[in-house]
């Protein structure tokens, strides 16, 4: 109802970083606390839950890891035992199956410390998912990221934030560097919020620490961007986001970063880079969007189109989801994955 959509706007930007974060909530839309601790229960109750989690949203980057999307070519007939060896490792946090022959698509993080390192371990992925063919495609610069689902406007096609986060953030966020007491704090804030009337006390009851010190810390994080959101993730088709588009584009380099910036000024662009390009695949910016239909997705494209004058593309739409989650730092479950592997 029209409650729920305002509170799911709400806790995708705006998720308040207090000791009572429900109360304030249910303050801002007028509703006690109990109500709002009822309603995100039910929007995350299965079969058909709406929230994925709610938590700390990190920067890789700036915390260290080195990442990087990957486009594998896979048999039709070994897809799902494809996707199952990838989806073992623990670093891999978004995989789907995609319409190209490239048809399966993953992000890969490793840790600063990983042993084989990120090339290494997209070979041993090769080789363990059977792809025929494998594209490393990193980013090589970000114009955005910024998910945020406009409920209630899905065939609008609304599936980014205007703000967004830029790579002046993240490269001012990757100087400072990350400390052990930060490695404590970041463990603890990346656990699904419980639905408490303290859940920040949980957090820290289990991660032995202060109550006060964690949400300062996470104010912190987020205030020098090595944290991008505290927020809700949402499962994009459970509110009306059934259809999502990965926008690729062919760009002259010397009109790369023209292109990049007005596209990413896009509400409706939830993600804009910048990646290689090889010679079975041209494209070398990416961005997505989210909407209610297929249609809806190629009128957002056809609008970056016409407003940057640039025709060379194609959209990827995805067919079926292996994986999302969100990638758990400092762990040792990616430690873990190497060492089996030599």
């Amino acid at each position: 109802d029209a409650m729920d959509a305002r509170l799911l706007d709400l806790i995708q930007v705006d998720f308040p970083l207090a000791s009572r974060p429900y109360a304030a909530i249910g303050n801002r839309l007028g509703a006690d606390e109990g109500e709002v601790l009822a309603r995100l229960g039910a929007l995350k109750a299965k079969p058909s839950p709406a929230i994925r989690q709610i938590g700390a949203i990190f920067d890789s980057k700036s915390l260290g890891y080195r990442t990087t999307l990957v486009a594998a070519e896979i048999p039709v007939d070994r897809l799902e035992a494809a996707a199952e060896a990838i989806n073992a490792h623990p670093g891999v946090s978004h995989n789907y199956q995609r319409s190209h022959a490239f048809n399966l698509w993953y992000t890969l993080a490793v840790p600063p410390d990983s042993r084989p390192g990120l090339e290494r371990t997209v070979e041993i992925l090769h080789r363990e998912s059977g792809a025929t063919s494998t594209r490393v495609l990193p980013t090589l610069k970000l114009y955005k990221i910024g998910v945020r689902l406009a409920i209630g406007d899905a065939d609008g096609g609304s599936g980014g934030d205007a703000r967004g986060y830029s790579e002046q953030m993240q490269q001012a966020a990757s100087a400072i560097g990350i400390t052990e007491a930060d490695k404590v704090m970041i463990r603890a804030l990346q656990r699904d919020l419980p639905l408490t009337s303290a859940p920040f006390a949980e957090l820290a009851a289990e991660g032995g620490v202060d109550e006060e010190d964690l949400l300062a810390a996470a104010r912190r994080y987020l205030a020098d961007h090595r944290m991008r959101r505290f927020a809700a993730v949402l499962r994009h088709r459970e509110v009306g986001f059934s259809a999502n588009a990965m926008g690729v584009w062919a760009v002259a380099a010397e009109k790369a970063d023209d292109f990049g910036h007005i596209a990413a000024g896009f509400e409706a662009v939830s993600h804009c880079y910048l990646r290689p390009a090889y010679p079975d695949w041209r494209f070398n910016i990416f961005t997505m969007v989210h909407a209610g239909s297929v249609e809806g997705c190629h009128a957002v494209l056809d609008a970056i189109a016409e407003k940057t004058g640039v025709g060379d593309r194609d959209a990827l739409f995805s067919t079926r989801e292996f994986k999302k989650t969100r990638v758990r730092y400092f762990m040792g479950d990616i430690e873990g994955w190497e060492a089996a592997r030599g």
